[in-house]
């Protein structure tokens, strides 16, 4: 059964800081991640991503602020606690020449209740591969195969970080699937990724970390508020000028610029909805903006 705090969640983090060199790399993080709730961490590079996962796996030591995985302080949590953790770092692991089934085999016993060999490659298409040496395969195929060696033991907790780089299309759409059977099963997920698709697909919530905070959270959905999901409207003029107007209203607006056009529509007209990558690019440049003007 997963113990989770007081306030229900898998993951608490409150007032989380990290300083290297003198740098402040985190400056007061907070945090909640419910079981069966996929949380996307989302923040260019050098942002603290990694620091926060490595912090919150016991990897990393924190400066101060309090944080609980599991009901447990990752920094005094007893040996038994990792073992209800799943872990897929960034880097692709050293295999050597061992096969997929004889590292999932191996793994399989650490854990109390591990999965079934077999299911695991399956859950990472992986079954045709299962007797190859893992340094014979593909970069791809031995990101898949990090990812099964992180959710073998059945974990109540995943962290994945950048897991479907080296993933083709059709393989990250299976990645997505298998991600929403284990959040379904009650798997606590967090998740960082460069995919903004991605993280619209499979999270419930959405942060964006940038200048060592977190400075907007919410579903995907309604990340930066109506405001910033306003449609655009754009054309170019009569003198060949592009323009471009926010409104709530894009028919309305569209249908009185071919009214003053005599009936024919503007050169170059586009209505674009705001997407996440677009939201999120601009929560970062906002940031970068304030942190210029305080700096």
């Amino acid at each position: 059964m997963t113990r989770t705090t007081d306030s229900g969640a898998v993951v608490r983090v409150r007032g989380l800081t990290k300083h290297y060199n003198g740098r402040e790399v985190l400056r007061g993080i907070d945090l909640d991640i419910a079981a069966g709730e996929t949380y996307a961490l989302l923040g260019p590079n050098g942002a603290g991503k990694s620091t926060s996962i490595e912090i919150l796996e016991g990897l990393r030591r924190r400066d101060s602020g309090e944080v609980t995985v599991l009901g447990e302080d990752p920094l005094s949590a007893p040996r038994a606690w990792k073992s209800r953790l799943g872990f897929v770092s960034q880097g692709t692991g050293d295999f050597g020449p061992n096969t997929p089934r004889e590292l999932l085999r191996h793994f399989a016993t650490i854990y109390p209740n591990p999965r079934g060999v077999d299911e695991v490659l399956e859950l990472v298409g992986l079954t045709e591969q299962a007797g190859i040496r893992a340094n014979k395969m593909s970069g791809g195929q031995q990101r898949r195969l990090d990812v099964a060696l992180g959710i073998v033991g059945r974990p109540e907790m995943l962290f994945l970080d950048e897991p479907t780089t080296g993933f083709d299309p059709e393989a990250r759409h299976q990645f997505w699937g298998m991600l929403r059977g284990l959040a379904s099963d009650g798997t606590a997920i967090l998740l960082t990724t460069h995919y903004l698709d991605e993280a619209a697909q499979l999270a419930n919530r959405v942060g964006v970390l940038t200048g060592g905070r977190i400075v907007a959270e919410a579903p995907p959905g309604e990340l930066g508020g109506a405001e910033a999901r306003t449609p655009i409207v754009s054309w170019s003029d009569e003198a060949g000028k592009r323009r471009e107007q926010r409104t709530t209203e894009p028919a309305r607006l569209v249908t009185e610029l071919v009214a003053a056009g005599g009936g024919v529509e503007p050169r170059e007209l586009e209505v674009q909805r705001p997407v996440l990558e677009d939201i999120y690019l601009g929560l970062i440049a906002k940031d970068a903006a304030h942190e210029g003007v305080t700096a």
